[in-house]
């Protein structure tokens, strides 16, 4: 695991951090560099985590997301490593030296790592004070019985989760209308209304322009604050269509209690 400490980091303080994932069979170093989220962490003071997945696939790494099959069309078993378990060992780990505010601990990944930051919300939401996964918002395994949506027994958070999302229009991996591989199937709206409703949110949601090619569907009026954000970019691809600065900003509204 490749840790980014900030340029002006007090050793004596324990830090916020965010955990930076991967896309499959990518690598932390590659994800780190990708992001360009170092700079965003000396600017704001926090730290940036980016580990590589457990599972060897290609020329990096996969994510076990257990019941969904990687890029490599193999469901993870229990012989592979449990990357829940390494992320909350690593959790604990550094808080335990003094690096890390356990209050203050986020996720986010691109596309495999978008899968597995979701996938930390459902069943490791008293670890993340927030996520926000970028071309890969899931809010659970597709349904079985009609794979349009999200079966709502496989992600079960223990409190409401703040999300923002990040996506592209033109996206044909992982579309935001759904469809794709077997991972993927429904669309990024059904991904947003299941966290809304998963959060208790009351307010319809809204939609407005945050640039010239960016808008943003907003789900407010939620349990313990915890909103549901969903911004696209016009024209964006499977890449990193993130503004980091916007991502910090919301996610550093959050603690856990």
């Amino acid at each position: 695991m490749l840790i980014h400490l900030p340029k002006d980091s007090d050793a004596a303080t324990p830090q916020p951090i965010l955990f930076l994932f991967h896309g499959s069979t990518g690598t932390g170093a590659d994800m780190l560099k990708d992001s360009r989220l170092e700079a965003t962490s000396d600017h704001n003071s926090f730290i940036v985590a980016a580990p590589d997945g457990g599972i060897p696939a290609g020329k990096g790494f996969v994510w076990n997301i257990p019941g969904v099959p990687t890029v490599t069309g193999k469901i993870p078993g229990p012989d592979d490593a449990d990357d829940v378990a390494y992320i909350k060992a690593a959790i604990d780990w550094l808080a335990s030296e003094g690096c890390v505010n356990r209050a203050q601990v986020y996720a986010t990944g691109l596309s495999g790592g978008g899968r597995m930051t979701s996938w930390l919300g459902c069943v490791a939401a008293d670890r993340f004070a927030a996520i926000a996964p970028v071309v890969g918002l899931r809010a659970g395994n597709p349904l079985a019985v009609d794979k349009a949506r999200p079966d709502p027994t496989t992600c079960q958070p223990t409190r409401p989760v703040p999300v923002i999302a990040f996506a592209g229009d033109k996206d044909t991996v992982n579309p935001i209308e759904g469809g794709g591989a077997g991972y993927w199937q429904y669309t990024m709206h059904a991904a947003e209304q299941r966290w809304a409703q998963l959060n208790a949110c009351t307010v319809a949601p809204t939609t407005q322009w945050v640039t010239a090619d960016v808008y943003e569907e907003h789900y407010s009026g939620c349990r313990n604050d915890a909103d549901v954000v969903g911004r696209i970019t016009v024209g964006g691809k499977h890449a990193w269509v993130v503004d980091n600065e916007a991502m910090w900003a919301f996610l550093k509204r959050y603690r856990l209690d």
